[in-house]
């Protein structure tokens, strides 16, 4: 009889936790979280939604919608004006993200190889990069520029493009580098592979990803810049934002909506190969 009377009071004590466990999740669930989330898309997208609306507008007007029409994305492409500013865009980010790449996962190495005190200090100062106002950049790589004697232009832009992404690649970089096995390396010298031959065998397949994504940030950062662009900017045909911001001296039509839906396609392009490829890295290095 205690036996059965002892398995009851377990049996009956296992059901009042899991009613009480069931009354604690129905109490702690946030039950009005998706009207929030609602709103919160509602504000961030509307925007967007507007400017892809009124790119299609068959009025030259920025508030009056009628009509449909795509001549502004034709007006667009078939400009020399906007085609050259696109392409600048788009070399400039191309060349901001191949050297943030080479740089970027070169200081990566540094910082990680490094003596500790000398590493944590250098850490600190690309922390503090990152968070400096990119204004006060701006006009530092300007000042730099004239006290050098350089003539603004493309070359100059991707100059101060490549020192505002640089820490972001070398950060990235430098994290993943952390969490790879350094036994790997060191088995891979163990067969005969140099120092060099290792990091490029075994270590680097591990990085790919990783630094694919950062680069990949790199270029949006780079394509979507205007402060620093509209500092550094000066003969030549000058970069998308900076083209839009002189517009609006002489007259804003819907085609500088067309742009903008182009640009964020781009971007969005970018963004998205970027986080498959990050996503690809975390897979990576749960596998090592």
């Amino acid at each position: 009889m205690s036996a059965v009377a002892e398995e009851r009071s377990g049996g009956l004590g296992l059901i009042r936790r899991r009613t009480r466990q069931r009354r604690a999740e129905t109490f702690d669930r946030p039950r009005f979280l998706w009207i929030f989330t609602i709103l919160m898309l509602v504000f961030l997208f509307v925007p967007v939604l507007v400017v892809i609306l009124y790119s299609f507008n068959g009025q030259p007007s920025l508030v009056v919608m009628r009509g449909f029409s795509t001549q502004w994305y034709h007006e667009a492409i078939t400009s020399g004006t906007w085609r050259g500013s696109l392409e600048v865009s788009i070399e400039i980010a191309l060349v901001t993200m191949a050297a943030c790449a080479v740089g970027g996962t070169l200081l990566a190495f540094g910082l990680d190889r490094a003596n500790r005190h000398l590493a944590r200090a250098s850490e600190s100062m690309l922390v503090l990069r990152l968070v400096s106002p990119e204004t006060a950049t701006a006009v530092a790589s300007l000042l730099l520029f004239t006290q050098l004697g350089l003539t603004l232009s493309s070359e100059t832009i991707v100059i101060a493009h490549i020192a505002v992404c640089l820490p972001f690649v070398a950060i990235v970089v430098r994290s993943r580098l952390a969490l790879v096995n350094p036994e790997l390396e060191d088995s891979a010298m163990d067969l005969g592979a140099t120092r060099l031959r290792a990091i490029w065998l075994v270590v680097m397949p591990l990085l790919w990803p990783t630094l694919a994504a950062a680069s990949m940030l790199c270029f949006v950062l780079s394509f979507d810049d205007f402060i620093t662009s509209l500092f550094t900017s000066g003969v030549g045909t000058p970069p998308l934002p900076v083209r839009i911001y002189s517009m609006l001296r002489t007259g804003v039509t819907p085609v500088v909506n067309a742009i903008g839906v182009v640009m964020m396609l781009i971007a969005g392009g970018a963004l998205i190969v970027a986080l498959s490829m990050m996503r690809v890295g975390r897979s990576r290095s749960s596998l090592s």
